[in-house]
């Protein structure tokens, strides 16, 4: 995809209205359409990376550093805030849906707000040596 078809390349570069809570020279932060609980808010780096394969450090610093700025606005701005769901999705198999990196903050409420994250516990499948092996492959990739 490139930028002149990517939805949030347009809200970045002011093309298509959003609901802009935060702007930087490198960052913009817009409340999501779905609203999956109120605040739902997507932070995105102006330009156009596919997911977070794609960030540098340097990127990374400016995207990154904003999040807690946003979480305490997000935490603060309804007193039944309780908590909050931080969710980057890389690639199709990880639910990611468009492909220009974006990172979800989801006030939560409480925990019967039809939102919800599943995973198994596995541990009992892997034993120390798996864990070490996979630690060290890792490390290698690294460098370390």
């Amino acid at each position: 995809m490139s930028e002149t078809d990517c939805i949030f390349c347009k809200i970045a570069h002011g093309e298509i209205p959003s609901k802009k809570i935060h702007e930087d020279e490198n960052v913009v932060a817009f409340l999501d359409l779905s609203q999956v609980t109120p605040g739902h808010t997507l932070i995105i780096p102006k330009a156009h990376v596919r997911n977070i394969y794609d960030y540098d450090e340097a990127l990374a610093e400016k995207v990154f550093r904003v999040i807690p700025k946003i979480a305490r606005a997000l935490r603060n701005f309804r007193p039944d805030v309780a908590g909050l769901n931080i969710i980057n999705n890389n690639e199709p198999v990880a639910y990611q849906s468009v492909f220009h990196s974006h990172i979800h903050l989801i006030p939560r409420y409480s925990d019967a707000d039809e939102f919800g994250l599943k995973w198994s516990n596995h541990a009992d499948q892997y034993t120390d040596d798996d864990l070490e092996k996979i630690m060290h492959a890792i490390q290698k990739e690294l460098g370390e």
